[in-house]
């Protein structure tokens, strides 16, 4: 079975990624939610109105959704929706991505960046620029950098340990990939035993002892 594709919910305009949906809470319709803003009480005011990044087969899939409360237990965020007042319906929201039309006026907050902000920085390896950032897709396990690479696309997850650096000013992201990443690893080759020229397999080593 085929990846599901989860578009966009509206590629021209510039918005920005607030929350996911992660678990059910409870049997009326409330959602625990994992946050990608460090000022919840603005993101999450009541009446907040959300776009949704779902399944194009979701029944979400084209709608948002409006906040009515959101509250905290045990540290963790929990949110109430207009429209969802049970669990089936909360249920049918798990892994939804929350979007926001981006304020021009604003300021991205620290270590957040938006997509068009990303598009188009060069991409650098040990002081040399190896390609240039051309998509951004949001998963519900991470965030995957497209860079054209040559004549090909690689698909780099957007994580610290990978992408250390981000300098929108400079147009420059620095990678730190793991071997392989992004270029193919070369064959090793290994000289066969001799054994296997004659088919018989070898023999454990004497212990070395110590004379006498």
């Amino acid at each position: 079975m085929g990846d599901v594709k989860i578009p966009r919910p509206d590629a021209s305009t510039d918005q920005l990624r607030i929350g996911r949906l992660t678990k059910a809470h409870g049997l009326k319709g409330a959602l625990k939610v994992e946050m990608y803003t460090d000022d919840p009480d603005k993101r999450f005011a009541p009446g907040a109105a959300f776009t949704l990044q779902v399944p194009t087969t979701s029944p979400w899939h084209g709608r948002t959704l409006t906040l009515v409360e959101l509250r905290w237990y045990n540290g963790q965020p929990v949110a109430f929706f207009e429209g969802v007042t049970d669990r089936e319906g909360a249920e049918s929201l798990v892994k939804a991505i929350l979007w926001i039309d981006r304020d021009p006026a604003e300021e991205p907050e620290d270590d957040a960046w938006y997509d068009f902000q990303l598009v188009g920085l060069r991409a650098m390896r040990d002081g040399e620029e190896i390609g240039v950032v051309t998509r951004i897709d949001h998963f519900p396990a991470q965030d995957l950098l497209t860079i054209r690479v040559g004549d090909r696309d690689v698909l780099v997850p957007f994580v610290a340990a990978i992408v250390p650096t981000v300098d929108v000013a400079a147009g420059t992201i620095v990678l730190t990939p793991p071997a392989g990443l992004l270029e193919d690893l070369p064959d090793e080759t290994m000289d066969a035993p001799a054994e296997a020229a004659t088919g018989e397999a070898p023999t454990a080593a004497e212990p070395e002892r110590d004379e006498p």
